[in-house]
């Protein structure tokens, strides 16, 4: 481009000059002007021109800090892309886990629901017989009732043994067989005698030294019928004596300490398969 514009400034003079026509003063200051004016216009073309040429080098670089910032960012989308894909792998596997083990719970539930509900029946059976085979001594003092799963019959020691004994009397020993003609029908009930005493002191009954003492062998007294007389198996009952520390009646009347001397007889269902279960 510079070099097409002084060929046609020269070519001008040239063409001036061969024309053999004397320029005047006025037409030489003239093309001197035009002159002038054509460097200006060149050398401000050539500043726009390095200028320009300044523009495309910047822009090319950006553009390629652009491309190596785009194939960067191609590059962490796709890493994207396969950790998304992983996780939902993942995801997947670990629900259907937990599907799986949820599944296995709620069918183990059911199981020890059925159990439970089988040993519900069986308590209540278990109650019903044992209030019928009972009946003629509930109003001596027997209760029969379920608490936590279990069933409680309950005498009172008036029922059982004469004041300060530990000797089981004849109509005690009448409702104890009673019992036992029904517990030898229940080779899955086990049997936990306990025996309860009111809170007055002990006094005046030889080698027993307290309330512990008289809890324990009375119920050991009536494990002792049961086994060795209505030969309940020795494997299935026990005999504890509580004392006077988990009363039934609160107060200090003559009737609230009749009510706490008393021995409990507590059957419950073995759970074996239910431990299974559980373990």
């Amino acid at each position: 481009m510079k070099q097409a514009f002084l060929f046609t400034l020269t070519a001008l003079f040239i063409s001036s000059f061969s024309s053999c026509i004397v320029l005047s003063t006025k037409k030489y200051n003239a093309l001197l002007a035009d002159k002038d004016s054509l460097s200006a216009g060149w050398n401000e073309a050539k500043v726009k021109i390095e200028s320009l040429e300044d523009e495309i080098a910047r822009l090319k670089l950006d553009t390629a800090e652009l491309n190596s910032r785009i194939l960067a960012l191609e590059s962490k989308v796709e890493g994207l892309d396969k950790n998304y894909a992983n996780l939902r792998s993942n995801s997947s596997t670990e629900i259907k886990r937990l599907m799986d083990d949820l599944k296995k719970r709620e069918a183990r539930l059911q199981e020890v629901e059925a159990i439970l509900r089988k040993r519900d029946e069986a308590t209540n059976a278990l109650k019903d017989k044992l209030q019928k085979a009972l009946l003629g001594f509930q109003q001596s003092g027997l209760t029969v009732e379920i608490r936590n799963g279990k069933v409680y019959v309950s005498l009172t020691d008036k029922l059982l043994f004469d004041t300060g004994s530990i000797i089981i009397d004849e109509r005690g020993k009448q409702a104890l067989a009673e019992l036992a003609k029904v517990l030898k029908t229940q080779p899955d009930i086990n049997i936990s005698v306990e025996g309860h005493t009111d809170n007055q002191r002990v006094v005046n009954l030889g080698q027993i030294k307290d309330n512990w003492d008289l809890s324990v062998l009375r119920a050991t007294s009536v494990v002792r019928y049961l086994t060795d007389v209505q030969q309940i198996e020795n494997n299935r009952i026990t005999a504890t004596g509580k004392g006077q520390y988990q009363p039934v009646a609160e107060g200090n009347t003559a009737e609230a300490r009749s009510k706490n001397r008393r021995i409990e007889i507590v059957l419950s269902p073995k759970l074996d398969e239910l431990y299974e279960l559980i373990k």
